[in-house]
């Protein structure tokens, strides 16, 4: 990637994708953190369904930018950009856990469930409302946290890519390399686990679950931004 010696002021917020992408190859390295800051929240909450733990998952998002950053040159647009990232983050944390030798046999999981309870869905947004109840909300959102983190880690990753952030069957069966219909299994059989979980009284509450934002998200990109700066200096 060139870089200019003069770097022009760019309105990065008002450009699609695509356009980040190109200035990032051209040198523009601030553009990456305005990338950042657009994905964080799927990542992070990709990553920590995987890992099940914050502050790993924060390791995790940081190697993966890392990565990113460094062959962005082969990112083609065959895929959108978050798509092309979350595949980054999955291979990331996968390798961590197989590190860890934890993983779960998905099989023993699946033998030992049975079908006969009734699916409840957990809508993932919800509209404007009271402050009063938004801290009521955080409350609930804390238990469903907790119950989402006790579901198996197939299910887990499935869960959040389908339900908090509403990534279509065909993307989490793409990313997680699973047919459409295991997807629509473990969707299944994770909303089934909640409902017995939680008995039912959190349908409301899922889309706030698992914020990445504020300082935390500040934190992700700033530690990148100067790995890169060190790298060229």
């Amino acid at each position: 990637m060139s870089v200019h010696a003069h770097v022009a002021s760019v309105d990065y917020a008002a450009l699609d994708d695509h356009a980040l992408v190109a200035l990032v190859r051209d040198g523009h390295r601030e553009a990456f953190r305005h990338i950042m800051q657009r994905c964080n929240q799927r990542l992070f909450r990709v990553a920590r369904a995987v890992i099940g733990e914050d502050s790993e998952a924060e390791d995790v998002l940081q190697e993966s930018y890392m990565r990113a950053y460094h062959k962005l040159d082969s990112f083609r647009g065959d895929s959108t950009l978050l798509t092309w990232l979350t595949s980054i983050v999955l291979n990331e944390a996968r390798g961590r856990l197989r590190k860890r030798h934890t993983m779960v046999g998905l099989e023993q999981i699946d033998a030992a469930l049975d079908d006969t309870h009734q699916i409840i869905r957990f809508p993932s947004k919800f509209g404007s409302e009271d402050p009063a109840v938004a801290a009521a909300r955080t409350q609930i959102r804390h238990l469903l946290e907790h119950a989402i983190d006790e579901l198996p880690p197939a299910f887990r990753t499935v869960y959040m890519m389908r339900e908090v952030e509403e990534c279509s069957v065909e993307e989490t069966a793409n990313l997680l390399a699973i047919k459409p219909e295991t997807v629509k299994t473990r969707l299944h059989r994770a909303r089934r686990l909640l409902r017995s979980s939680l008995q039912g009284t959190l349908a409301e509450t899922v889309g706030g679950a698992f914020p990445f934002m504020g300082q935390r998200c500040a934190r992700v990109a700033d530690v990148v931004m100067a790995r890169l700066e060190a790298e060229s200096a």
